[in-house]
């Protein structure tokens, strides 16, 4: 219970902190940490052209992650299309075979806008909350939606771009800020009796555009692209979007999670480099783990691009049932 509470801590935007350690895991780790010096003195010139190899490879996940978000969203677009009546509606809503499914980020703005309940609505967010917790809350976020695959291509640019012009860098926000936005949103929809967030979401935006086709609305999520190449790498999914924190929240104890283990770990930092939310990872950071098996908070999308970095497998999918 301790370690989902932090976990809920650290996906609202607190800073995780080390915890303490018994005599005995303080002794083990510290064990550990002195035959981790000695053999990465001791790493020869293969072993460390290997590393340099996997680096540079194609990255296996994050090749199945775009084929992912792309077959789902392409399910959509000719579902509509071709009137095969297979998935029907948008990411926020929709219908798969007649059987309706409700994106819980989109349901909870509904619910609070009309203030009322629909069985329809409680039908499709059962059903995706059972979807998502068995997978990771945050796995929506970088397995399904669009705007994240635009974003990565965004980041993508960025950092090619970051070297050659020393007026384009990465500007961190504070983290509190998406729980902030979560709670005015709820807000703003109950007050108003319009699902406010619906209107700006990039997600949805991008769903009813390839769908339906395109709108003006499309230029926000433009904006939104251009300012994460240019100031502030992934800062919708990051410090914004309300979506991600319902994901993480209904994620926190699902099953399937990604698992350090220090006893392979180097603490070379090459994950923490990669990933969409680098606090996650916090117990790769040498002194920083408290056990020698270490499962990643409720902020993780589950994207495994840590996992195709990491030489040496301390990283790893776990999907686990019961204690």
């Amino acid at each position: 219970m301790k370690n989902l509470m932090q976990s809920f801590a650290v996906l609202f935007g607190k800073d995780p902190v080390k915890a303490e350690q018994s005599a005995m895991t303080k002794r083990t780790i510290a064990e550990h940490q002195r035959k981790t010096e000695i053999r990465g003195r001791e790493l020869s010139l293969h072993i460390k052209a290997e590393r340099k190899k996997k680096f540079n490879s194609p990255q296996k996940w994050r090749r199945k992650r775009w084929i992912s978000i792309i077959v789902v969203n392409l399910l959509f677009v000719l579902s509509y299309r071709l009137d095969l009546q297979l998935v029907e509606g948008a990411l926020t809503a929709s219908r798969f075979v007649g059987f309706h499914m409700a994106d819980l980020n989109s349901a909870l703005q509904i619910t609070l806008a009309f203030k009322q309940i629909v069985i329809n609505l409680v039908i499709g967010v059962v059903t995706v909350f059972i979807v998502w917790w068995l997978l990771g809350g945050r796995t929506f976020c970088s397995w399904i939606c669009p705007y994240h695959l635009l974003s990565e291509w965004a980041e993508l640019i960025h950092l090619k771009l970051s070297p050659k012009f020393s007026w384009i860098k990465h500007h961190d926000f504070d983290r509190k800020a998406r729980a902030v936005l979560w709670l005015v949103f709820a807000v703003l929809a109950y007050v108003t009796g319009y699902t406010v967030y619906e209107t700006i979401s990039p997600t949805g935006i991008l769903s009813r555009a390839l769908v339906y086709g395109p709108s003006v609305i499309l230029l926000w999520v433009v904006a939104l692209l251009v300012f994460e190449v240019f100031y502030s790498r992934r800062f919708w999914c990051r410090y914004a979007c309300p979506i991600g924190l319902t994901y993480g929240l209904v994620g926190a104890t699902a099953p399937l999670k990604i698992k350090h283990d220090l006893r392979k770990c180097f603490n070379d930092g090459a994950c923490r480099k990669v990933c969409l939310v680098p606090h996650v990872l916090h117990s790769t950071k040498k002194g920083a783990a408290v056990k020698l098996n270490t499962e990643l908070g409720a902020d993780c999308t589950r994207c495994g691009r840590c996992i195709d970095v990491c030489p040496t497998g301390a990283l790893s999918f776990k999907f686990k049932v019961g204690k």
